[in-house]
């Protein structure tokens, strides 16, 4: 395990004396040799594969999942995160890994980790989860432990939010330690995972910014200090707001080049060549899942509330990938209609259905979105989805069929929206009729129909 440190501990904060320096040394030797009892709060796609690997390396963990369901599902060996498979979690689980529902059962911790959402409530951070799971925590703090949120949150929210909750307990803030580090998870990626992906810590103080390091640095290859909690909030943010306005950049290029007759899937290709002060971004039906709709809004409603100005950046960028999926449908209405062929009533083959490739998350994806509007405009609708299990697929609001040549033949127009790994493009080329391709991956080959 290597360590960057970005900067000094935060000087804002006060000296806590001996008797907190040898708490924190106390702490990082049970790090050190895995004695230090784990609760990770949270047992989505971020908290589940962080106690994976907490068990992994010799932690003893518990995962508090709230929902009844789901923990059961854990305790059987099911899991429901892509990127945890079954054998990983029964290993897990011989290993000692306690999943339970009840904050009564996690029994006393060393470190917890809270990873619970935070969604969006009518355009306003909604951080009741993180509330819910601090004043839980806070029933059962001891001096010395270890809380570290991991949720994203706008700049601020561990110094002014959790931490007045876990006082709660009647322990000083010098009694305890407490540290942010934000999740950097992209589900489905084969490359980068939670253990190779370096992993930004930061502390209220530099005590506490020594456990989060000697955590963190039992799990992953490297950690990446940063000198206080809001640094390590903006990260997050920053790096999501990032992909959110340079995606809003090339989303809203893509509809000028169309309207101009140029080919911007080969201008991009061709912008790719340069070796330098070039990133590649691409097309598509807009952005999903639960960071890129959401994370942006977190530090625009910050800026706004703090400064009382407009993140103007972002509020363009929400405003473009927002709106894509009437694009689409209106690029599908356009292709259509030179084929001599109505919206209404005609079949429209959907492929893909999640957020992003090669996963089953659905929350916030613009699939959903494009597929209520072709609905709403009375259109025949199906959806090829192999990575959305039949319970979840229950839920949609299309039915779910295979990706096989007779559903390709049988519709009007096959419109693909998530270039999963598991479509036969050579299939989808050669046997739809009309086909919009909003990914671009079915080129070169020639098909009939056009890319966004």
């Amino acid at each position: 395990m290597t360590v960057d440190v970005v900067g000094p501990a935060d000087g804002r904060a006060r000296p806590r004396g001996d008797d907190r320096e040898e708490g924190a040394a106390d702490l990082v030797r049970r790090l050190h040799d895995r004695t230090a009892r784990v609760v990770v709060v949270g047992q989505g796609y971020v908290g589940l594969p962080v106690s994976m690997r907490a068990v992994e390396v010799g932690f003893p963990v518990v995962g508090l999942e709230a929902a009844p369901e789901r923990a059961a599902a854990l305790r059987d060996g099911r899991s429901y995160v892509a990127d945890v498979p079954d054998e990983q979690l029964r290993a897990a689980l011989d290993a000692g890994y306690r999943p339970v529902s009840d904050p009564a059962d996690a029994g006393p911790f060393d470190v917890a980790v809270v990873t619970v959402p935070t969604p969006l409530r009518d355009g306003a951070p909604d951080l009741s989860h993180v509330e819910e799971a601090a004043a839980s925590l806070a029933r059962r703090l001891r001096a010395g432990a270890l809380v570290v949120l991991e949720s994203t949150t706008y700049p601020g929210t561990t110094e002014e939010l959790v931490r007045p909750v876990l006082e709660r307990s009647g322990l000083r803030t010098d009694e305890f330690f407490l540290g942010y580090s934000p999740e950097r998870i992209d589900p489905g990626n084969p490359r980068w995972g939670f253990v190779n992906t370096p992993k930004v810590v930061s502390g209220v103080d530099e005590a506490s910014r020594r456990c989060v390091e000697a955590f963190y640095g039992a799990l992953v290859d490297k950690v990446v200090p940063v000198r206080s909690t809001a640094e390590a909030e903006l990260v997050k943010l920053l790096e999501n707001t990032f992909r959110h306005v340079n995606i809003a950049l090339v989303n809203e290029l893509a509809m000028f080049a169309d309207a101009l007759g140029i080919d911007v899937w080969s201008a991009i290709d061709a912008a790719s060549s340069k070796p330098f002060g070039y990133m590649r971004f691409t097309p598509g039906p807009g952005v999903g899942g639960h960071c890129l709709p959401i994370d942006p809004s977190y530090l625009s409603w910050r800026v706004r509330r703090r400064l009382g100005r407009t993140f103007r950046f972002v509020e363009l960028a929400n405003d473009v990938n927002e709106h894509m999926p009437d694009y689409v449908v209106e690029r599908s209405m356009a292709l259509l209609n030179r084929h001599r062929k109505p919206l209404n009533g005609s079949r429209v083959l959907v492929l893909g259905l999640s957020y992003k490739a090669a996963t089953s998350d659905w929350r916030e994806s613009p699939s959903i979105a494009v597929v209520e509007r072709l609905v709403a405009m009375g259109a025949d609708v199906r959806a090829c989805e192999p990575y959305i299990p039949d319970a979840g697929a229950r839920a949609l609001p299309v039915p779910v069929v295979s990706c096989s040549r007779r559903e390709l033949a049988a519709a009007d127009l096959v419109v693909l929206l998530v270039d999963h790994p598991d479509f036969a493009l050579d299939d989808v080329a050669r046997h739809a009729r009309l086909l919009l391709d909003t990914k671009g991956v079915v080129r070169p080959r020639p098909f009939a129909g056009e890319t966004l």
